[in-house]
């Protein structure tokens, strides 16, 4: 699994003008599943997720995780982030999971994060989104399982 975190001050994902999803201070993921991606990878990165260090504490350091400022997730489905763009100049999206594979994970990653006592905020999987957000910072970090393991 491949998911990018963006600290931000607030988020929010509409659909056909209409917003589906909206936070407040906390993390704005794009989150994109490959065909070998399990459970296992959900596991490691809602733990990395909501106990990752990011939000300043009084003496403005980077200290504080998103449980510790009672932050919120926006969470957006994104295979676009397992794009390959060796060839040519029209991405190929072969590498990412197909959609069953990628909807079931990525359901279950959201259902993950609010059993661990966080808002969770969702798009819509496979729709036409209208992402926009403030970047608080910025912060931006990229999990990448693959990589990771």
């Amino acid at each position: 699994m491949r998911v990018v975190v963006q600290r931000v001050s607030e988020a929010a994902v509409k659909i056909d003008q209409e917003t589906v999803g909206e936070i407040k201070q906390g993390f704005m993921l794009l989150v994109g599943v490959g065909p070998d991606d399990t459970m296992t990878d959900v596991n490691y990165l809602v733990r990395k997720i909501t106990n990752l260090r990011v939000f300043s504490d009084e003496a403005g350091k980077m200290n504080l995780s998103l449980r510790d400022i009672d932050g919120a997730i926006l969470s957006i489905s994104q295979f676009t982030l397992f794009a390959d763009t060796k060839k040519g100049n029209r991405p190929s999206f072969t590498a990412a999971a197909k959609p069953e594979l990628g909807q079931q994970l990525y359901d279950a990653f959201n259902q993950a994060l609010a059993a661990e006592g966080i808002t969770v905020e969702t798009g819509e999987f496979g729709a036409d989104m209208k992402v926009s957000l403030i970047n608080d910072g910025p912060v931006t970090i990229l999990f990448d399982t693959a990589k990771e393991g």
